[in-house]
């Protein structure tokens, strides 16, 4: 018998504009450098961009200060800080990227590098932090009193907004739901430990599985493999998205089970804990309901003490790629405005 939806039905307050000034947000991914000079109320007014040049350190913080000048120059008001958003793990300050998978920060201090160079306020974190932050200030997770963000692409990251703050954890590393070991000995992962939850539930994990299907099966799969030249191993997330999208049975079928496994990992956040709203971003969020019904009905399948409590509501992202953007800056001008309201003793101006 199937257990009765529980959960709850969304209730999101409306978009308030909030009085300001604008701020920059740099967006760091592993091929672009992002900028976007951001309004008060979220609006993106100008944007910039540069490759980024992932195997150098200095060469990336050029990129970004490049970025940042060229925004500066050509707006005429009045621009409080900067926020920079960057794929990797940062310690809790925000001062140091400890690692990053794309580029090249190896315990790198980015925050007083940058800070030296654009001498402007300053706040520095993972980009999938500044997405939740953003979705809670303007997108999907407004006003709820915890929010989950699940950013789904290669792999899975997130972020964690609790009582109007954004949670970073002890280390600065709360958020990397991607690594959650949910099969014993299962696909090994880039962390270096097996089983983790984006290797099931991911694009890579879309692709992943498309090509071991492709090879054991090629019959079930020639509608795929037509997109590849029949070259099994060519098969990516994007070509199987593409399918299931054109109705592809096969493709339909990964993208479901990718989402299975979607709502099985949220049912085991929710166990631990307990959000309002969970937001899933990123690449593979695109395939919207493809992927977030089979996740929702996972989710009421798997959540501990079905029937008898709430659960998450589960939700596409809003704001879509421009959500770092968007969050990084906004999150200087929340700190700035923290800092401004009561000042610690000896504290940074250019702050973290």
């Amino acid at each position: 018998m199937t257990p009765p939806r529980t959960t709850a039905p969304r209730t999101t307050p409306p978009r308030t504009a909030t009085a300001g000034p604008a701020a920059l947000g740099i967006d760091i991914g592993g091929t672009k450098v992002a900028g976007g000079v951001v309004a008060a109320d979220g609006t993106i007014v100008a944007t910039a961009r540069r490759a980024t040049p992932g195997a150098s350190v200095s060469d990336t913080e050029d990129a970004i200060v490049a970025v940042v000048d060229e925004l500066a120059a050509g707006y005429d008001g009045e621009l409080i800080g900067v926020g920079v958003g960057a794929a990797g793990w940062f310690d809790r300050t925000g001062d140091t990227v400890l690692f990053s998978p794309h580029l090249a920060w190896r315990n790198s201090t980015l925050r007083k590098d940058l800070a030296a160079r654009l001498q402007r306020p300053l706040w520095v974190g993972n980009d999938a932090d500044a997405a939740a932050w953003a979705e809670y200030r303007y997108g999907a997770a407004r006003g709820a009193d915890l929010a989950l963000m699940i950013t789904l692409g290669t792999g899975i990251g997130g972020g964690i907004v609790l009582d109007g703050q954004l949670r970073r954890g002890s280390h600065g590393v709360a958020g990397e739901w991607g690594h959650m070991r949910v099969v014993p000995d299962g696909r090994l992962c880039a962390c270096g430990n097996r089983g983790c939850w984006e290797q099931y539930a991911s694009g890579t994990a879309l692709g992943q599985t498309a090509r071991e299907v492709a090879r054991t099966s090629p019959a079930a799969a020639a509608r795929l493999l037509e997109r590849v030249h029949c070259e099994p191993d060519r098969l990516t997330g994007e070509d199987v998205a593409r399918a299931a999208a054109d109705g592809d049975p096969l493709a339909l079928e990964l993208v479901t089970e990718v989402g299975m496994w979607l709502g099985q990992g949220i049912a085991d956040l929710a166990a631990v804990l307990d959000p309002e709203v969970v937001v899933i971003g990123g690449g593979v969020s695109k395939l919207g309901e493809m992927v977030l019904g089979p996740a929702r009905d996972r989710l009421d399948r798997a959540l501990p003490g079905r029937g008898f409590r709430p659960g998450p509501r589960v939700v596409a992202a809003e704001l879509g790629p421009q959500a770092g953007m968007v969050g990084a800056a906004d999150l200087v001008r929340h700190d700035l405005a923290a800092l401004r309201a009561a000042p610690p003793p000896g504290a940074d101006p250019l702050l973290r």
